[in-house]
């Protein structure tokens, strides 16, 4: 007995193209609904003003001539492009794929030569480009291909020196039904959630902003201990005014698309948290406006309405957020290959390294390496494009 995957079947591609308009889509089906046919796959787009709409059919041989003379007919009365092609094909060829992986390669600006690249490597591992599909054209343009044949990690590596070199972000991440699951979303505060550094904003009060700033450096280029460099920059605080908090909260400033990120994965259900070395005694209030109900952050030391020059309570290094990460899971139920890393400095490495995707956001040479996803682009927002979730799901979200 032959097995079914070895059946071949009469199948037929049709193929139109013209200026999009009502009734184009239900036309044509009306023309295919009087023969024996089967609806194998579909696709249609629409990019500017013009329609591309391919189905693919099973339909008896004897069909074909008829078929084809009324699809004409249609293409006439449509003034629309409708080509088509009939051939024998083995039943295995149109079934489900499994082990897909998404590509998603985004930057305000698109070359060619990135497509053509991506492509090219695509095709040296043995892969194959089974969709491609634009997920978002502003503020940056954001292109999601599905590729099977290959693994993530393969790919990721392949692709990697190609986005270095035409300055674009690529993304790689497993398909299935896991890529759609809930998650959660741990973000860092100071140049990741927010455009400032809070201890600089301190700092400058304090009349100490160069000496500040110089340990930061050191610190997030992981030149320095983290818990050393804190204490030493805090204690350069000492004896601020604690009336410098509320000046530096009305400063700070949301990095673009943060307020997007955060609303739309809350009503899509995710969860986000926040983790900083900074300082809770800045950062609440922001954390209460955006509905962030899991957080952790440093504590300054306040004595008779001065700064002591202290941090209260453990210090919130490295270590300490990743360990975050794995609580905030565990009390959400959420696995850790659910689990989303951002951040931009060292001190963010091992959250990174534990999530089950660790993107680096405008981050420093180190951070980038040790990242499954690097975004440079300055709206964190593109982050929810890496997870599949297109502009106009966004937008959809917000209203």
């Amino acid at each position: 007995m032959s097995n079914n995957a070895d059946i071949e079947q009469f199948t037929g591609l049709i193929l139109l193209s013209g200026v999009d308009k009502p009734g184009i889509t239900q036309s044509l089906f009306e023309v295919l609904s009087p023969f024996s046919i089967s609806i194998l796959d579909i696709e249609q787009v629409v990019i500017k003003d013009r329609l591309i709409l391919t189905v693919l059919i099973s339909l008896n041989p004897a069909h074909e001539e008829a078929i084809a003379l009324d699809l004409e007919a249609c293409g006439a009365a449509l003034d629309v492009d409708i080509a088509t092609l009939f051939s024998f094909t083995q039943s295995s060829t149109i079934s489900i794929k499994t082990g897909l992986v998404h590509i998603v390669i985004l930057s305000r600006t698109i070359n060619p030569s990135a497509i053509a690249q991506l492509s090219g490597a695509v095709t040296e591992l043995g892969a194959n480009i089974e969709r491609v599909t634009r997920i978002a054209s502003s503020p940056v343009t954001a292109i999601e291909f599905v590729v099977s044949g290959a693994s993530p990690h393969t790919i990721s590596q392949t692709l990697s020196p190609i986005a270095a070199h035409n300055n674009v972000d690529i993304a790689v991440q497993p398909g299935g039904l896991q890529r759609h699951a809930r998650k959660l979303i741990q973000l860092d505060v100071d140049s990741t959630l927010i455009q400032q550094e809070v201890i600089e904003l301190l700092a400058k009060r304090a009349g100490v902003a160069d000496e500040v700033i110089a340990i930061t450096q050191k610190a997030m280029a992981g030149e320095l201990d983290f818990a050393q460099s804190l204490k030493a920059r805090v204690a350069l605080l000492k004896g601020l005014p604690v009336s410098a908090i509320a000046e530096v909260q009305g400063e700070i400033l949301l990095t673009p698309g943060a307020r997007t990120l955060v609303s739309t994965l809350h009503t899509l259900g995710h969860t986000v948290s926040v983790v900083s070395g900074g300082f809770i005694d800045v950062i609440a209030p922001l954390l209460q406006e955006l509905g962030i109900k899991y957080f952790k952050a440093n504590t300054l030391g306040i004595e008779s309405g001065l700064l002591t020059g202290e941090v209260v309570g453990p210090i919130i290094d490295r270590a300490a957020k990743a360990q975050a990460l794995r609580e905030f899971a565990a009390t959400e139920s959420i696995a850790m290959e659910q689990t989303i890393a951002i951040g931009d400095g060292a001190n963010d490495l091992d959250m990174i390294a534990a999530a089950g995707l660790g993107i680096a956001f405008n981050a420093k040479p180190a951070v980038k390496a040790a990242a499954d996803s690097s975004l440079t682009a300055p709206y964190l927002d593109s982050v929810l494009y890496l997870l599949g979730i297109s502009g106009e799901d966004i937008e959809q979200s917000l209203n």
